[in-house]
């Protein structure tokens, strides 16, 4: 069934989302804007937890986001290739929600699936385009789509953003909704091994870094996107 999105977010995996961009998300939702997301994998080569605890904390963080919609291609984590099969199957998605305006990973990171992931849904974007590239959803054809903006959200590895969303109000919300992946993250009394995202220090990363995008605006939080177009404004007071 098609349901028409104002913003989609396509990302490597579960967690991706809410640790980049679920506070301009969650401030979409509070304006009355459909959000959703879209994960690629399972996150099942993760050290921590298991596939199936992972879908279900990814559901609990859509709850706390209050998203429209959460899908999982189940595409293979790590060793999913950016191909005809995964660029049409994500074509697919872009034509079934039809959003107005795509997020997706950063263009370069630490992990290997980020920026493959980024370069996977911009061949995409360009495919669910073109008319003579058929995809098939609830037993029909879909017709040939393409989002208004595509953008790249900001990870573990620093990037000059090309602009900021002040998420100041929605901070505990995107707390909220990182910490529903509780198999992932700072847990004292896991027993599973500590990894690179577990630690103490991780989420404390994770403020340092949106404060200091806040305090480049003139704000308390704020999280990054880069664009690889030029950014137009009809209204110079769009801008703060």
């Amino acid at each position: 069934m098609q349901q028409k999105l104002d913003i989609l977010v396509i990302a490597a995996h579960p967690d991706d989302a809410e640790l980049a961009c679920a506070g301009t998300l969650a401030l979409s939702a509070a304006q009355g804007k459909k959000t959703g997301i879209v994960d690629l994998t399972k996150g099942e080569m993760g050290t921590r937890g298991t596939p199936e605890l992972r879908l279900k904390e990814a559901n609990d963080s859509a709850n706390i986001l209050g998203l429209t919609v959460r899908e999982n291609l189940g595409f293979e984590d790590v060793f999913f290739r950016n191909d005809k099969e995964r660029q049409t199957e994500i074509a697919r998605i872009i034509r079934k929600y039809q959003p107005e305006i795509l997020i997706t990973n950063a263009i370069s990171d630490r992990h290997p699936d980020h920026g493959k992931s980024a370069e996977t849904v911009r061949d995409a974007v360009f495919l669910a385009g073109l008319q003579k590239v058929p995809t098939i959803a609830d037993g029909k054809l879909q017709k040939p789509y393409r989002p208004r903006a595509i953008y790249h959200f900001i990870q573990n590895n620093y990037l000059e953003p090309d602009f900021i969303v002040d998420v100041s109000d929605f901070w505990k919300q995107k707390i909220e909704s990182i910490k529903a992946y509780a198999s992932q993250f700072y847990d004292p009394e896991s027993k599973e091994p500590e990894t690179f995202i577990s630690s103490e220090g991780f989420l404390k990363f994770v403020e340092a870094r949106h404060r200091e995008f806040g305090h480049r605006i003139g704000v308390e939080y704020g999280e990054g996107y880069t664009i690889n177009r030029n950014i137009g404004v009809k209204d110079i007071t769009d801008l703060i």
